[in-house]
This record gives structure tokens, sequence and C-alpha cells, in this order.
């Protein structure tokens, strides 16, 4: 069973925005990244750009903060769902975080891979895991609307504000 907590300690909040900001800069800036793997498929030089070495060095990072983030979680806890949660929610927030720790970790695995040691097969899974992440943090979000609205118990304060 894993420790349980009345909420999150500043550096489980402030590793949970990096990686956010870490993700979304992914994204944002993944078009140098995607050009150079398209020239080196296509037998072209691959020509060095600022924004590969920060895409590479960004799914290192990321990878890095997630595993700090588990450790905390395992040895640290988390707080308990809200009490008015519906328990299928519950249920579906367990699987939906570790989720989350499972999806960025195979994208760094899967990018350092593809970019590293020429696996061909990691770039399609690493494009693939890019959809479902992207799902998943769609879902994420509404998630915390549905919380805020629906069930009215301000969840998202326990990512702003750290346990004292």
């Amino acid at each position: 069973m894993m420790k349980q907590t009345t909420g999150y300690s500043a550096t489980q909040i402030g590793l949970h925005w990096i990686v956010a900001l870490l993700v979304a800069g992914q994204y944002i800036f993944k078009d140098s990244i995607s050009l150079a793997w398209d020239d080196y498929m296509q037998g072209q030089e691959v020509v060095f750009a600022p924004l590969i070495l920060a895409h590479v060095a960004g799914g290192l990072l990321i990878l890095g903060l997630i595993l700090w983030r588990l450790f905390l979680r395992l040895t640290r806890g988390v707080p308990p769902a809200p009490a008015n949660e519906p328990a299928p929610l519950k249920a579906l927030s367990q699987i939906a975080h570790w989720g989350f720790y499972g999806v960025l970790a195979a994208m760094s695995v899967t990018g350092a891979l593809m970019w590293f040691a020429d696996v061909t097969s990691a770039a399609t899974l690493h494009n693939l895991l890019k959809v479902v992440l992207l799902a998943m943090i769609a879902l994420h979000v509404l998630a915390v609307i549905f919380h805020r609205i629906v069930l009215k118990n301000n969840l998202m304060q326990r990512m702003i504000r750290p346990a004292s």
C-alpha cells in the first residue's frame, strides 16, 4: 500500500509543473527534431540545430524528473482522492496517474532509442505515444474542470498550494 499524506509537497508540485512545461515545449518545438529524423531516414546529412539538442535533452530531463516524481510518490505518498469522488473515478484516477508515468517514460526511452541507437521501430512507437499522451493530457484537464464544476471540490488547489 502506498503512503498517504494530506497534500503534495512543494517539490512534488514543482516537479509536476516543470514536467508539464517541458512536455509542452516538446510538442511546440518538435519541428526541428522531426525534420532531422526525416533527413536521417532519407540518408541525408542531419544539420545540427539548437532545438534538436533541446528536444533530446528535454526528453532525457523529463525521464529523470518523472523518476524523481515516482520516488517521491512512493516514499512521501500522495493525498487521498476527494471524499465526494465516485469510486469508479478514483480507480480511473489511479490508472491515469500511473499511465502518465508509463507513457512519459516510454516516450523518453523510445525517443532515445531512435536517436541514439537507430531503432526505427522506436520512432513508430514514439509517434503513437505522442498521440496517446495528448489524449491523456486532454482528459487530465477535463478531469480538473469536472472536479471544479461538477463535484465542486477544488481539487486543483492541491497542485498549487503545498501541504503544510
